[in-house]
């Protein structure tokens, strides 16, 4: 990064930060790490009616837009963990299956790099053993 990018982003944050500080106090201290907590996964119907054909007749269903959803946060790499493990969980509801969204993170090595990859896959890992944990 240059030197200008670097004090631009750190403007950008500073700022982001006084407006939540502004809209509420509360949030300042907020983890992002607990934000797929606040969030239960949403029923296949839901997730039809929100990400699938209700509203895009001719387009993808949820579950292929979940898991391009899902490559996409892998690329990014460790800065979309929650986004990730909540997108895996409601992945999982709308149909797919622990090898699709497993491939889907693989494949994302060649774009994401493999570091990004093996972290997606531990973050995949610990969302499949916490939904086994919770059917036993």
């Amino acid at each position: 990064m240059t030197e200008d990018f670097t004090k631009l982003f750190k403007s950008m944050m500073e700022q982001g930060q006084e407006m939540v500080r502004s809209f509420n106090p509360a949030l300042e201290s907020m983890s992002v790490k607990g934000f797929e907590k606040l969030f239960p996964t949403m029923t296949k119907d839901m997730m039809e009616l929100w990400f699938g054909k209700t509203f895009n007749r001719e387009g993808l269903d949820a579950k292929t837009r979940l898991l391009v959803t899902i490559a996409a946060l892998t690329v990014l790499g460790a800065h979309a963990e929650p986004q990730l493990k909540l997108t895996i969980r409601h992945a999982l509801e709308a149909g797919a299956t622990k090898r699709e969204i497993a491939e889907v993170i693989w494949q994302m090595s060649m774009f994401g790099g493999v570091p990004a990859m093996q972290k997606a896959l531990e973050q995949a890992q610990a969302v499949f053993a916490e939904i086994e944990e919770k059917n036993a």
